[in-house]
């Protein structure tokens, strides 16, 4: 039901398409590797489904085998009426619209949604920050992003990959690498390979608002990262107070890549 390499090249033939490079598209030209990715997304007939960046549809149409009730988001309007021919049929909901600026809320209503993409390279990290900060009825994700944004997602401290954006994340969810993808089942042909990444909200904020306000605990993340290297007495020498690692119990010679969601708020509690 979904595109083969050769359908979909040929139906960018016919219509005189190609990947927009500014936009970051590639699409994926494999039936195995979409149908993989809704597997893994878990969704079904009782599943409202959001994707984002749909493209020419090959993602689209193996949701829509699932059963689920989709709404496929696509900014590029050179590929709307392909896009629309391939899957309305299917029933599956095309919205024209730009991911970064949508009203979420008045894209999704009602209801608990799961969020299915392959997310541009070029704008996953703010698509997925924006997804959770924003679409709270979106309660679970499977994107596919590049490997290393992947693993900057669901990165635990200590990892190479840790930093403000794990976090971040971890605030609002948790996070795990599920599977990747070579580069071999996109047109083009990335240079980089892909991973697959879940992420389930949490029914709450990992860390009480009332205890350490948002704004305050991620002005400490954000100071903390942007010398990454350097031990935390050096890297928040311009942002800690008289005593406040005494007072949160952290050592001031470990770096933030160290620590934790929870010592951070530690931290940032005992300013």
């Amino acid at each position: 039901m979904t595109h083969t390499r050769r359908e979909l090249v040929a139906l960018m033939q016919a219509h005189g398409l190609r990947a927009s490079r500014a936009l970051g598209q590639n699409f994926v030209v494999d039936p195995n590797t979409v149908r993989r990715i809704a597997r893994l997304a878990r969704v079904g007939p009782a599943d409202q489904v959001l994707e984002i960046g749909a493209g020419l549809g090959s993602l689209s149409l193996a949701l829509a085998e699932t059963g689920a009730s989709v709404v496929a988001v696509e900014v590029d309007r050179y590929l709307l009426d392909v896009l629309r021919e391939s899957v309305e049929p299917k029933g599956v909901r095309v919205v024209h619209a730009d991911a970064l600026t949508v009203d979420f809320a008045d894209l999704l209503g009602e209801g608990r949604w799961v969020l299915v993409a392959n997310l541009p390279y070029n704008v996953a990290t703010p698509l997925v920050l924006r997804v959770l900060e924003e679409a709270l009825s979106v309660t679970r994700l499977l994107v596919m992003v590049q490997r290393e944004v992947g693993e900057r997602l669901a990165a635990s401290p200590g990892d190479d990959a840790y930093g403000a954006v794990s976090v971040r994340v971890a605030y609002f969810a948790t996070a795990r690498v599920v599977g990747r993808v070579g580069p071999d089942v996109f047109l083009p042909r990335p240079h980089v390979e892909s991973a697959l990444v879940e992420i389930v909200r949490r029914d709450r904020v990992a860390v009480d608002p009332e205890r350490v306000s948002e704004a305050a605990l991620f002005e400490l993340v954000r100071t903390a990262f942007a010398q990454r290297r350097k031990m935390l007495r050096r890297s928040l020498a311009s942002w800690a107070s008289e005593g406040v690692f005494e007072r949160a119990g952290i050592d001031p010679t470990r770096r933030p890549e160290e620590l934790s969601l929870e010592e951070f708020a530690a931290l940032a509690g005992a300013r």
